[in-house]
């Protein structure tokens, strides 16, 4: 476990301590939710910059297919 410190306005600090989102529990929901943001985000600028000609449907299908399971993967961590 890692131990982080940060300094924040104090207004923001009591706004975010007084909204719960200080706790580790928080702090920790808010970073997975950044990160999936940013993956996400990285993914689409690949797919935008694929050759759109190149794209054959049983790749669109793959892509689909991993997509999909990735999905299906979220949802299992989530509900254990």
């Amino acid at each position: 476990m890692t131990t982080v410190q940060i300094q924040l306005p104090d207004e923001l600090a009591h706004d975010a301590q007084a909204a719960g989102l200080l706790t580790p529990e928080a702090i920790e929901r808010l970073l997975r939710d950044q990160l999936k943001k940013q993956a996400g985000q990285s993914l689409r600028d690949i797919w935008a910059r694929l050759p759109r000609e190149e794209l054959t449907p049983e790749i669109e299908q793959m892509i689909h297919e991993e997509v999909e399971a990735a999905r299906a993967e979220r949802r299992r961590r989530a509900s254990s």
